[in-house]
């Protein structure tokens, strides 16, 4: 493992793309009648909102990027959550190729959402994207289960683990 914390972030963006990915696709696999649901809506929003606080914290760290519109999407489509997924992993993979370990001890100036003026190190501002990811896919998890869906498997060490082969005797 590279002792380089912008490789190290880069490799926490790596699993947080494809476990959302997973979260889409089991948002997708509930079944129809349960995406009729209040429940199914909700996490929706909530992927929905995942993406946005992503946005969001790219905006006020690299200012060329967008910032979103609504941070609680409601009503929202899974189709148009999925879509700006992608369009938001593809800007942090931009942002990120490009970062060393300065611009992670970078301090970024910014304005909270109730409009409180604060400073975070780039650093801490990626742990609470992590953090803050999790907390709402297991949300999610939560929900999808309750429409009788079937939830992702999101766990960092599901993903980041090496299959052994049996011991032989």
């Amino acid at each position: 493992m590279s002792h380089n914390l912008a490789d190290r972030f880069r490799r926490w963006f790596d699993y947080e793309r494809d476990v959302h990915q997973l979260t889409l696709e089991s948002l997708s696999a509930v079944p129809v009648e349960g995406q009729t649901r209040l429940e199914f809506r909700r996490a929706v929003s909530l992927m929905g909102h995942i993406i946005a606080a992503r946005r969001l914290w790219l905006s006020r760290i690299a200012a060329e990027y967008p910032r979103p519109t609504v941070l609680f999407p409601e009503n929202v489509s899974l189709e148009a959550v999925a879509a700006e997924s992608n369009h938001a992993e593809s800007d942090w993979e931009k942002y990120l190729t490009t970062s060393d370990d300065n611009e992670l001890q970078r301090d970024v100036e910014y304005r909270s959402t109730d409009g409180g003026r604060f400073c975070s190190r780039v650093e801490d501002i990626l742990a609470q994207l992590f953090t803050h990811s999790a907390y709402h896919r297991g949300q999610i998890a939560m929900l999808v289960r309750q429409v009788g869906g079937q939830p992702a498997m999101t766990d960092f060490i599901f993903w980041s683990r090496t299959t052994l082969p049996p011991e032989t005797a």
